[in-house]
């Protein structure tokens, strides 16, 4: 191009993904800024995602277990919730989160620049303010990149920026309601049941994936009476069924109502309640409560960037990107929820440094490993796996050996009435090589990690059985799957 570009690289969004582009981009040497848009600062996982849900998920451990520690021999007088204590401990953490990433942001080798952004060419975008809030201009923060400086500038109009690369890390936003009237009855997000003030006397949730399931058993455990309603035949589809089944025992177990294989008819208020009416096989059921939450997931953030006229395809929203997370637009890379498949921090964390790897690197471009895919479930017991289910290794094709081990029969386990779930393990029948593992079980979502080292080295069942491991631990209890795969398959 022979006309001169504002920056190197600059990045949209300023969440995980896009902090991790733009700090490995300017490690890189590249001149590069960051667009944020949002009006607070530290991306969904920091404020309305994995910190705050799973610092009200342990709350609701702890007093679980306070409530049930007749085995262990300790009483406990009238165990409860000081509910607004319990919120305002989620705040004040999650408040010191926030600032942090702010502080990064605005303290990195980067610019940063509070506005939105929405492409006019392929390698322009217009900056406006954000809803008559202050932003940086285009030229103020190329002036100032020399010193690093930060700051706000004085209220300004739209301008423009333009870039060499792009990286796209915008997010997503809650799904819209797949029934108009649920909008007419009226229902919480899960952003709004974050900041709820006390909790409902009944709840209705909508959907059955990770979100729905630790939202489910939070409020269920602080008191509410809960009732789940998903469309598929389980909850948890990405896990393997005898996952999902666990779970649903244990829900039903601690006072969840559970509805699968339903299909939604219906949504209205009658008095105080709301109700939702839905078919279930040939008969319709209707169940009513006192809030409905909608946990049917979220959509790529991505409409208002006017993509068509920077060349970038997507497919209902979501950014299309190859392994290298470059986009139509071979100048422009996608990282993060915009652009999926999956919605996991540490996955868009990987997106945006591979993504300014690529764009810093072309020579030496580095691909995403989707064999190390790893996801936890923060419910109790908590649901992990990492590589192939045995649903995704049948769908495929692939030849493979599984065996299981419960925590039920396992020493440690014992010691700490944990005994609901099992470990997994999968391997190639010909090598031992192993190829997944899943954890339905206390502390599931650390004890995975064994498994994911395990697979990095691409270990062999044989290799994990014959690691030393410390009795009694809950790590041990991988090598009773191990060994009984070991067995059948020859070493090589």
């Amino acid at each position: 191009m022979s006309e001169k570009l504002d920056f190197d690289v600059a990045v949209l969004g300023g969440g995980s993904a896009g902090y991790a582009a733009a700090r490995t981009a300017a490690g890189a040497g590249l001149k590069s800024v960051v667009i944020e848009g949002a009006d607070e600062l530290g991306g969904l996982c920091i404020l309305r995602g994995c910190m705050p849900t799973k610092a009200l998920l342990y709350i609701s451990e702890v007093l679980h277990l306070a409530k049930n520690a007749g085995p262990f021999g300790v009483r406990v007088h009238k165990a409860g919730l000081d509910f607004k204590r319990a919120m305002a401990r989620k705040n004040a953490l999650i408040r010191e989160f926030a600032e942090n990433r702010a502080r990064q942001l605005q303290a990195g080798t980067f610019k940063f620049i509070r506005a939105r952004a929405r492409f006019l060419d392929a390698h322009t975008v217009a900056l406006t303010p954000r809803q008559g809030r202050e932003c940086h201009s285009a030229r103020a923060a190329a002036e100032k990149m020399q010193d690093g400086a930060q700051g706000t500038d004085a209220p300004c109009k739209p301008r423009r920026l333009s870039a060499k690369h792009f990286v796209l890390a915008t997010g997503s936003a809650v799904a819209p309601p797949p029934l108009p009237s649920l909008s007419e009855a009226g229902y919480l997000t899960s952003d709004d049941a974050l900041a709820l003030e006390r909790p409902p006397e009944s709840l209705l949730v909508l959907g059955g994936g990770p979100t729905a399931c630790e939202f489910a058993q939070f409020f269920a455990r602080v008191g509410v009476k809960v009732t789940l309603v998903q469309r598929s035949g389980r909850v948890l589809m990405e896990f393997d069924a005898d996952a999902a089944t666990e779970i649903e025992r244990v829900f039903r177990r601690e006072g969840i109502q559970v509805f699968t294989g339903t299909r939604l008819l219906d949504a209205k208020r009658k008095a105080k309640l709301k109700v939702v009416s839905f078919e279930r096989g040939s008969k319709t059921a209707a169940v009513s409560a006192a809030e409905i939450l909608f946990a049917l997931g979220r959509v790529p953030n991505t409409t208002s960037l006017d993509l068509g006229k920077a060349g970038v395809q997507t497919e209902r929203d979501r950014i299309v990107a190859d392994e290298f997370m470059q986009t139509s637009a071979p100048h422009i890379y996608a990282a993060g929820d915009c652009t999926g498949p999956h919605e996991i921090v540490h996955i868009a964390v990987q997106q945006g440094e591979i993504a300014a790897h690529n764009i810093a690197h072309p020579d030496a471009r580095r691909a995403m490993d989707g064999r190390l895919l790893a996801e936890v479930v923060f419910t109790e017991p908590q649901i992990a796996f990492v590589g192939l289910t045995e649903k995704e290794a049948a769908a495929r094709g692939l030849p493979f050996l599984a065996a299981s081990y419960p925590f039920n029969d396992h020493g440690k386990s014992l010691i700490m009435e944990a005994k609901d779930g099992f470990v997994k393990l999968l391997a190639d029948p010909k090598s031992g090589e192993i190829l997944g593992g899943s954890c339905v079980g206390p502390l599931g979502g650390e004890l995975i990690h064994e498994i994911v080292a395990a697979m990095a080295k691409r270990m062999t069942v044989h290799e994990l059985a014959a690691m030393p491991h410390y009795h009694p631990t809950l790590a041990e209890i991988w090598t009773y799957p191990a060994e009984e795969l070991a067995a059948k398959i020859p070493w090589r």
